[in-house]
C-alpha cells in the first residue's frame, strides 16, 4: 500500500489511463476527481458489507479528437501573440509619450 501526500492541484497517475486529482478537503474530507476509461468500474468503497448495493460508478469524459487538441493549441498561441503585441504597442507608446 502507497500512502501518499498531495496538495491541492496535484494528482497521481495510475498506469497509462488513470488519473486521481486532489482538489481539495477539510478535516476528514478528501475530494477527489477520478479520470478513467469508461468501461472500468469505480465503485466508492464504505462499511456497506455488500458494496454492489452502493455503488457509484463515475465515467469518464471522451477525449477530445488530436485536430480539436491542435486547434485549441493555435487558438491560445494566437491570443497569447496579441496580448503580447497589445503590450508592447502600449510599451512603446509610454515610451515616445515620456
Amino acid at each position: 500500500m502507497l500512502k501518499l501526500s498531495l496538495k491541492q492541484g496535484q494528482y497521481v497517475n495510475i498506469g497509462d489511463d488513470i488519473r486521481v486529482v486532489y482538489v481539495g478537503g477539510s478535516g476528514n474530507h478528501a475530494r477527489l476527481l477520478i479520470d478513467a476509461p469508461r468501461e472500468l468500474n469505480i465503485a466508492r468503497s464504505t462499511t456497506e458489507e455488500n458494496p454492489a448495493r452502493k455503488r457509484e460508478t463515475y465515467y469518464a469524459e471522451p477525449g477530445i479528437s488530436r485536430e480539436a487538441q491542435q486547434e485549441i493549441k493555435r487558438i491560445l498561441w494566437n491570443e497569447r501573440m496579441k496580448a503580447e503585441a497589445k503590450k508592447d504597442a502600449e510599451s512603446l507608446k509610454d515610451k515616445f509619450n515620456s
